[in-house]
């Protein structure tokens, strides 16, 4: 058996936990630059506000019903994520994150040891509570697809406690005639209209289908796969996480669109350099060296420049590197090929693929042992200052605030932004 633990309306739930007076209130939480809406409480839901609602456009209607609004807050949220996973982890034997909020686990010969699953399930949901103050919902089936509809049936049912079971072939069977076909994991837009064309609206429809049909129409081994799962035969691969880690990434990405316009190349610099100094100690923590970078920036689609909008460039690195002089040194490239002076941009990004097992990649022409060495031990302890102090409390120039200005030019707006109540010192929560 496998379990879905899933953190209900998870941004929301983590600015509750250290706002009693917020529960029972419609909440709602805002995307970077407080641009979208990405977190809705069942409250705030109730009143009509869709997921990914520009924020300037519900902002009537959220004053009107009196909805708390606030900026999102990463720091909180990943610290708050990293405390629900250490304990899931402490509980199995496995877990695999699927993301900041949700995560698998392998239950697998734990009736021998817990008796009942959903009883086992209970105790965890209720042990997360009180540990965070974060609600779940627990899906349980003998594959991870019927695990997730499980956990997607549980959520839109209040009357369930939390907790669906999927232990007899008749709950499986209840369970699948509740789903819609485009509901099911795995399934796109594109399917789910080429499904209900076909006559196949529900997962239980799709659950009959004949295997060589499968393969015709949905993608091959992918969706035969699909289908022997909602039939109750595990085919996707379980990949634990070692002590409730992430998951190593394939690639890292760090974007932001900016809390104003920029158009200097000094500016854009700026804040090409803070993203890959991030992504550089992403790299780090992960013990990864990365080989290819990409370098985009974008102007508003909405303007009156002509497109194109966005514009990148790719850089091969001579040498895998987890350096952050070395990534800015080749960011500051990447940016001279595509910035133009007479134009204006509202984002910018860095993404790294091509990612290495640092330590173990081929060294240079000239490089060597010694000096490699040296360096990681100053890069290691440039991350444990940080990480002490603060982020950004040590950085390199090119990151840094451009002589004469006073604030961070490409930094958004967040101006509904909580205290980062477990991670500093200063805006530690209190009684």
């Amino acid at each position: 058996m496998f379990a879905l633990v899933d953190c209900n309306e998870f941004y929301v739930s983590c600015e509750r936990a250290f706002q009693n007076k917020l529960k029972g209130l419609p909440v709602v939480v805002l995307s970077n630059n407080d641009g979208c809406i990405i977190s809705r409480s069942a409250e705030a839901k109730a009143l009509g506000i869709k997921m990914g609602e520009p924020y300037f456009k519900v902002k009537p209607l959220l004053t009107q019903h009196e909805v708390r609004v606030f900026s999102s807050n990463y720091v909180l949220y990943g610290d708050m994520s990293r405390r629900v996973m250490h304990y899931l982890s402490s509980v199995v034997p496995d877990v695999e994150i699927y993301s900041i909020d949700e995560a698998f686990l392998d239950l697998r010969g734990m009736e021998r040891y817990h008796g009942c699953l959903a009883k086992y399930a209970t105790d965890i949901k209720q042990e997360i509570y009180r540990r965070t103050h974060i609600p779940t919902c627990v899906g349980i089936g003998p594959t991870k697809t019927l695990a997730k509809l499980a956990n997607r049936i549980t959520k839109k049912n209040p009357a369930l406690g939390g907790i669906c079971y999927l232990d007899t072939g008749a709950k499986r069977q209840w369970a699948l005639e509740q789903v819609a076909v485009e509901d099911v994991w795995g399934i796109g837009r594109q399917y789910a209209t080429k499904l209900h064309d076909a006559g196949i609206c529900t997962a239980a429809a799709l659950a009959q289908c004949s295997e060589s049909w499968v393969r015709k129409h949905l993608g091959g081994v992918v969706g035969a796969r699909l289908v022997r799962e909602l039939q109750g035969f595990p085919c996707h691969a379980f990949q634990p996480c070692e002590d409730g880690a992430t998951p190593e990434r394939q690639s890292i990405a760090c974007t932001r669109t900016f809390g104003k316009p920029l158009s200097t190349f000094a500016d854009l610099l700026g804040a090409v350099g803070a993203f890959a100094s991030r992504a550089a100690e992403k790299l780090r923590r992960q013990g990864s060296a990365v080989n290819t970078m990409t370098v985009f920036i974008s102007k508003n689609k909405y303007g009156t420049e002509p497109p194109p909008y966005t514009f990148s460039t790719v850089v091969a690195l001579p040498v895998a590197t987890d350096d952050t002089s070395d990534l800015l040194r080749y960011a500051r490239i990447a940016l001279k090929r595509i910035w133009q002076p007479s134009s204006v941009y509202i984002k910018a990004g860095v993404v790294l693929a091509g990612l290495e097992t640092a330590g173990q990649q081929q060294l240079g022409l000239f490089s060597t042992s010694n000096k490699g060495e040296a360096r990681a031990r100053l890069l290691q302890e440039l991350d444990q200052l940080n990480q002490r102090f603060g982020a950004g409390t040590v950085r390199f120039a090119t990151a840094s605030i451009p002589k004469g200005k006073q604030s961070v030019p490409w930094l958004g707006n967040a101006d509904f932004k909580s205290g980062a109540y477990t991670t500093n010192w200063d805006e530690l929560w209190a009684l």
